[in-house]
């Protein structure tokens, strides 16, 4: 399966934080990164007032299944000493799992597509360079999304890169 997976920081080292992600995803059991993004500066929305966000997509090859690769997920933000205190509050590492291939699921623990990936400028942007045909479930294109949202506060960072180590 392929499964594309949101990746977000805006505490200690933030790109440190994100590579950190791409590498455990790229080493755990069933799961291959298969492309990076660029990253991105963003605006933190909604929540306290806090700092900057560094995000990223990854595209994830996969044999899990959707609540495997969310448990996968879930450990490495353990792993890079997430907390939960607050909604929408600052974070180590956020790892959000978009959509894996055409599934839609909505279960007390999961839901695919993520119910707000299509309204996302942070999300989709970055997604649109890596698939910006892909068809979110129930919803339209990355690019079809993209261009009805705002996109201010999403800014490129060139200077930063994340590497699917070997």
């Amino acid at each position: 399966m392929k499964a594309t997976v949101g990746l977000g920081s805006n505490l200690g080292d933030r790109l440190a934080n994100l590579q950190f992600a791409i590498d455990s995803l790229n080493t755990a059991t069933g799961t291959q990164v298969h492309s990076i993004s660029p990253v991105f500066e963003t605006d933190p929305v909604g929540g306290p007032a806090q700092d900057d966000y560094l995000n990223a997509v990854a595209v994830v090859k996969t044999i899990l299944s959707p609540e495997q690769l969310l448990e996968v997920t879930q450990q490495i933000e353990v792993a890079a000493h997430r907390e939960r205190n607050e909604r929408w509050g600052p974070r180590t590492l956020d790892l959000d799992l978009l959509a894996m291939d055409d599934l839609i699921i909505d279960s007390k623990n999961l839901v695919l597509p993520h119910p707000r990936a299509h309204e996302r400028g942070f999300v989709l942007l970055p997604w649109s360079t890596l698939d910006p045909d892909y068809l979110i479930p129930g919803q339209q294109s990355v690019s079809d999304s993209l261009a009805q949202v705002d996109v201010t506060g999403v800014r490129p960072r060139p200077d930063l890169t994340l590497e699917v180590s070997q």
